[in-house]
C-alpha cells in the first residue's frame, strides 16, 4: 500500500479549497483518503488563513513513507517557513 499526501478540491466553482490529505496512490483524488493533516484556501481574505497544516502529522506520515505531491510538498515548504513566524510573534507579545 503505497501512500501519497496530497489535495483534494472542495468548494465552488471558481471558489476553490482545499484538503490536505493521506490517501493511497491508487485511490481518486477526491476519493477515500486515511488522515485529514490540513487546509488550503488560495483565495482567502487574509494570507494568514491561506495555508493551516498540521506539520507534526507531516512528519509522522513522511517517517513511515508517505510521499507528498509536487505541489503538497510545495505547500509544506511555505507552511514550515511561516510557522517560526508566527511562533516568534506570539513570544513577542508574551
Amino acid at each position: 500500500m503505497a501512500l501519497k499526501i496530497r489535495l483534494q478540491r472542495h468548494g465552488a466553482s471558481h471558489r476553490p479549497f482545499y484538503r490536505m490529505v493521506v490517501t493511497e496512490a491508487t485511490a481518486r483524488r477526491d476519493g477515500r483518503f486515511v488522515e485529514v493533516l490540513g487546509t488550503y484556501e488560495p483565495q482567502a481574505k487574509r494570507s494568514d488563513d491561506e495555508i493551516k497544516l498540521k506539520l507534526d502529522r507531516i512528519d509522522y506520515w513522511a517517517s513511515v513513507g508517505a510521499k507528498p505531491t509536487d505541489t503538497a510538498a510545495s505547500l509544506i515548504r511555505k507552511a514550515r517557513r511561516q510557522t517560526p513566524a508566527a511562533a516568534t510573534a506570539e513570544e513577542s507579545e508574551a
